[in-house]
């Protein structure tokens, strides 16, 4: 049999994007400042990229929504050499969480072949349905939030009471929750950070056994691909939470009843996940500054071989600043 010599692993290079992003906006924890905090990921973030050979697009950016004067979608990014790439990112999910120092506020970068992610276009939010790989093929969106539950439990091994699901605090989930409580499953609630919370459901030693529940279509793209790797199940469905939202979408030609498939939202195997925590949390810990520089903790994926890593780095600032225009301090 003939083996093909390892390729560039482009997700380790991407964890060096997140890190800086992590590093940078780490300072803003808990100071009630979200917009200082998620400018100071987005350019470090930006200068990073621009050290990285490939020839990146920007699908999944800080556009339109976010007001944001870089990482905005339709961005070149990168040396211009290499392969030819889609980007999403979130310099900083969960902006909120960062401002007032809440857990799981992370910095996500993710990359798949041009052409094979998601354009969410217009569409801001996203009802989404996210249960591990042992789940796949089990649930079905559309499904009454009981009957999915029944159907992971019994997928997982576990009863339905043994089940915790990942829920957005939001006025609108109001009936979503009482569906869950009524099936008899336990509830986890997060005022923001559903890229978080999709991982968590798909990752071994994650806290919740479903994410349910709409938030940002951004955001579930940015998912797909950790999801896609690690062989979990994602479904959903565009959820406009405005009259101008809806009327965009539909002028737009999209479809509101359609559902929205792992394989659709990231159309490739050969796909790059990279995540590091910036506030902390049971999921990832966050930036530790250490006196004379930071210990960070990530997370990175390749789709191709299914590899997974965590990472700590440990970051000397003195070295770091005499080649790097990133302020750590």
């Amino acid at each position: 049999m003939i083996r093909e010599a390892p390729e560039r692993n482009l997700a380790l290079d991407l964890v060096r994007v997140t890190e800086s992003a992590a590093l940078a906006s780490s300072r803003w924890l808990g100071r009630g400042d979200k917009n200082e905090g998620d400018k100071a990921a987005v350019d470090a973030m930006r200068l990073s990229f621009s050290a990285l050979d490939i020839k990146g697009t920007v699908v999944i950016g800080e556009g339109e929504k976010d007001e944001a004067p870089m990482l905005y979608n339709g961005e070149s990014l990168g040396t211009g050499r290499g392969p030819e790439m889609d980007v999403a990112v979130d310099p900083v999910e969960g902006t909120r969480l960062l401002a007032f120092g809440r857990p799981n506020a992370i910095a996500v970068v993710a990359l798949a072949p041009r052409g094979t992610m998601y354009n969410p276009g217009p569409a801001y939010y996203m009802k989404k349905l996210v249960v591990p790989a042992q789940a796949k093929y089990h649930v079905d969106i559309k499904m009454p939030v009981a009957e999915n539950l029944r159907k992971v439990a019994k997928a997982i091994g576990k009863a339905v009471d043994d089940l915790v699901v990942f829920v957005l605090d939001k006025p609108r989930h109001e009936d979503l929750i009482s569906e869950i409580r009524q099936s008899g499953a336990r509830i986890q609630l997060h005022t923001d950070g559903d890229v978080a919370g999709a991982l968590m459901a798909v990752t071994p030693w994650g806290d919740v056994d479903v994410m349910m529940g709409t938030g940002g279509t951004p955001e579930g793209v940015l998912a797909a691909a950790a999801i896609r790797v690690m062989g979990g199940e994602m479904q959903g469905m565009l959820d406009p939470q405005s009259d101008e939202e809806k009327k965009a979408l539909l002028d737009a030609g999209y479809n509101l009843s359609r559902v929205l498939t792992l394989e659709e939202l990231i159309q490739s195997d050969d796909v790059f996940f990279a995540a590091t925590g910036i506030s902390g949390g049971t999921f990832l810990k966050g930036v530790q500054f250490t006196g004379e520089g930071a210990l960070t903790h990530s997370m990175v994926m390749r789709g191709r071989t299914g590899t997974f890593r965590k990472i700590e780095g440990l970051h000397s600032f003195d070295k770091l600043m005499r080649i790097s225009a990133i302020k750590y301090r």
